[in-house]
């Protein structure tokens, strides 16, 4: 059997100073790879941030030339066409297994459903003053990131996608990275693409893809928001070009904490982990729990379990960087740690997990009881799965078709409500040194 790699934390203020810490964007350590990588790349060591701004500014001079340098450079493929002909999605949808093509089309349904239930409409209120109230447009133009190097993400295409569709959006921009040797879209992200419908997909990855949805070039339209996860370097590309687009968010590495009793079976606690901690070097897996007998049991069926596992070298390292499990004295302070952690995906397997939710105060999302695990959420159960990560979800929240529109307000006082309002309005304008402001107001109520 594997190592025993998931180390049990008996100190609660230990575990907050390792692997419950939240380390800033400056005090990230860069994988040896990385820099090898950037190296390769650039010919010189250089921070990720400046390899970054360096590739955005060559993509906002050059555009589409620079998209194709720097595709070559990083990923070793010359592209001449930057897009996919719309054609190309239909004829992979068509060939696609139909076991697959039926699991797409599942998740397809669902997540439309749910979001199709989350209100964003306009309102107006009619009084004798006037009217005063909102108008939600649709963005004209989203762009979404949907990895695809080495592991093409079809359920990221949905989970962006399909809210994008349903907030009304009328052009949606997808960049994938060019899988090698041949520079060809993974044929299950293009047929997820014609599933949704209408949407333009570009074979570009990395930062160089997120300047062009930002910027604009001659092959792809310039976005009004960029949205989905990516790695480092996509990222740091969409925190750079914050302000000249809008961005969802800045997703890390994904991260599960599972709350769990002695109830709870300890498989499938290690299944949870396992699946979280495959996804990257840099995941998050970890249980909190009161139960030292249930730590010890998962711990022993995470190494077991490994061993039957593809992406063992990949788990051992996400569990043994950033992984572990917690003992709490009860499941009260089981759940704060979690509040505390404010986790991208909290899992309450306990007997009476609904006993629980109304404690909950951050989270991503909270996968209630042992049928509704985190893999579901991840593909069928409905909502997206582009969720808050690093302790963000203390004040965000999971892409939504609130992320595609904007919200304009709207204000039509009758004369008499502009006059009654305007003396204070004036006052105001006064305290704060600013005479137009009240000249604007006084002249109107003089005459």
């Amino acid at each position: 059997m594997a190592e025993l790699l998931l180390r049990i934390y008996d100190d609660l203020d230990e575990a907050r100073r390792t692997i419950l810490r939240r380390a800033l964007w400056e005090e990230q350590t860069i994988p040896e790879a990385v820099r090898a990588g950037i190296r390769r790349v650039v010919g010189r060591d250089m921070a990720p941030a400046e390899v970054v701004a360096l590739i955005l500014a060559d993509v906002r001079q050059r555009g589409d030339a620079a998209v194709r340098a720097w595709t070559q450079r990083a990923d070793g493929l010359t592209i001449d066409d930057l897009e996919v002909p719309p054609a190309a999605c239909r004829a992979a949808l068509d060939s696609l297994d139909a076991g697959l093509r039926s699991a797409l089309e599942l998740a397809t349904e669902r997540i439309a459903l749910f979001h199709e239930r989350q209100p964003t409409g306009s309102w107006v209120d009619f009084g004798g003053d006037g009217a005063l109230g909102q108008i939600v447009r649709p963005l004209a133009r989203v762009g979404l990131y949907v990895p695809g190097g080495t592991a093409p993400l079809p359920s990221s295409l949905l989970m962006s996608a399909i809210p994008a569709r349903v907030a009304g959006v009328p052009e949606i921009v997808v960049c994938t990275p060019p899988q090698r040797p041949d520079g060809r879209v993974s044929p299950v992200i293009l047929a997820a693409a014609a599933l949704v419908g209408g949407v333009r997909v570009f074979r570009i990855g990395g930062a160089q893809a997120v300047g062009a949805l930002a910027y604009g070039t001659d092959s792809v339209p310039r976005a009004d928001k960029v949205c989905g996860p990516g790695n480092l370097f996509v990222t740091l590309a969409k925190r750079q070009v914050y302000g000249i687009v809008g961005i969802d968010g800045l997703p890390g590495p994904t991260e599960t904490l599972v709350v769990a009793d002695d109830a709870a079976h300890p498989a499938w606690v290690a299944a949870d982990l396992l699946a979280q901690a495959e996804h990257d070097v840099l995941a998050s897996a970890i249980l909190v729990t009161p139960s030292r007998l249930l730590a010890e049991r998962v711990q022993v069926e995470v190494a077991r379990q490994m061993e039957e596992l593809g992406r063992a070298e990949t788990i051992a390292a996400s569990l043994a960087g950033r992984g572990g499990i917690v003992l709490t004295a009860n499941l009260a302070d089981a759940v704060e740690v979690a509040n505390e952690y404010a986790p991208e995906h909290l899992c309450l397997l306990v007997r009476e997990p609904w006993q629980w939710v109304g404690r909950v105060q951050n989270a991503g999302g909270i996968f209630v009881g042992d049928f509704s695990y985190e893999v579901l959420g991840d593909y069928v159960a409905g909502p997206s799965h582009v969720m808050p990560t690093g302790g963000t979800a203390r004040f965000a929240s999971p892409l939504s078709v609130a992320d595609f529109v904007k919200r304009i307000s709207l204000i039509a006082l009758t004369p008499e409500e502009g006059r009654r309002l305007g003396p204070a309005a004036a006052r105001l304008a006064e305290a704060e040194g600013l005479s137009a402001h009240a000249a604007a107001t006084t002249r109107r109520l003089a005459e």
